[in-house]
């Protein structure tokens, strides 16, 4: 974990945020008070799935999901 006071690391932000992509930086300023950055990794979409083999056609799912909008 590396420590940079508030002084270093407003002069150079890059360097803790680039710092903070592998460990947790902590920054501390003159009157006590500490802070914490860590990076946040960034959110996969819920419908990125992977595709599966299938013998079924685009004829036959089509037909599947007409048949469906029927009810």
């Amino acid at each position: 974990m590396e420590v940079y006071t508030y002084s270093e690391a407003r002069q150079n932000l890059s360097e803790p945020l680039n710092q903070a992509q592998a460990e947790e930086v902590i920054i501390k300023r003159r009157d006590g008070a500490v802070f914490s950055i860590k990076a946040k990794k960034p959110k996969k979409s819920p419908f990125n799935v992977e595709g599966i083999e299938s013998t079924v056609s685009k004829k036959q799912i089509l037909a599947a999901v007409r048949e469906s909008r029927k009810s």
